[in-house]
């Protein structure tokens, strides 16, 4: 399946946090934090300005972001998780 963000949305596969810590402890699902971290894997249309004009993204397909901890949509796709955010929720891009 396959989806198209709308206006400025990002769609960001988060990063899986590890099973296993240090020291052999298995964390539950119940007790992980939220990856904060992801790969952008589709971008929306544009967030247009008063003037009628598209302002660019600051972000493209296959960039590391940063992300808030709390923040946009979780869906399930295909088995996968996703998070639909804001672009102007990104808080960076890693690596760039």
């Amino acid at each position: 399946m396959k989806i198209q963000p709308l206006s400025d949305r990002v769609l960001v596969e988060p990063d899986k946090e590890d099973e296993v810590k240090k020291g052999g402890i298995i964390i539950p699902d119940t007790a992980k934090e939220k990856p904060q971290a992801g790969k952008v894997v589709a971008i929306g249309t544009g967030k247009i300005d008063d003037n009628g004009k598209k302002i660019p993204f600051n972000v493209k397909v296959g960039d590391k972001v940063l992300m808030p901890k709390y923040g946009g949509t979780e869906v399930k796709i295909d088995d996968k998780e996703y998070q639909i955010v804001r672009e102007e929720d990104i808080l960076g891009i890693i690596g760039k």
